[in-house]
């Protein structure tokens, strides 16, 4: 995936730094006891998704990001873009299918589109 060619979407990183500032504040808690370690599993946890976490979107298709997977899908699959009633991006997929797409909002669809070089229809639902 050649990066010139690819958009990507990604959540405000503002989490990221909120995650951070939890991760230092628990690690006194963490360290006062070896079994209350897993308490900074929470803050990495959302340092990871924070990093992670998004859509790419490239002439082959769309990549969904996750904290621990992606999912890879062609355009040939997505039958429309369009956004829901909160402002997110939604993607219709030729079976019938919803998909959110983390970190795209409506308004980002039609600068996702352009970037793909295909005809596909967006609206909102």
């Amino acid at each position: 995936m050649s990066r010139a060619n690819t958009i990507r979407f990604r959540h405000n990183q503002a989490i990221l730094v909120a995650a951070i500032v939890a991760f230092v504040g628990a690690l006194p808690l963490a360290t006062a006891s070896w079994w209350l370690l897993w308490v900074l599993l929470i803050p990495l946890s959302v340092i990871v998704w924070s990093w992670r976490a998004g859509t790419d979107a490239d002439p082959r298709g769309l990549r969904l990001r996750a904290l621990a997977g992606q999912r890879r899908i062609p355009w040939d699959q997505v039958a429309a873009l369009a956004g829901d009633a909160r402002g997110r991006g939604v993607a219709r997929l030729d079976d019938g299918e919803l998909l959110v797409l983390p970190a795209v909002r409506a308004a980002d669809l039609p600068r996702l589109v352009s970037v793909t070089g295909h005809d596909l229809s967006t609206g909102t639902d």
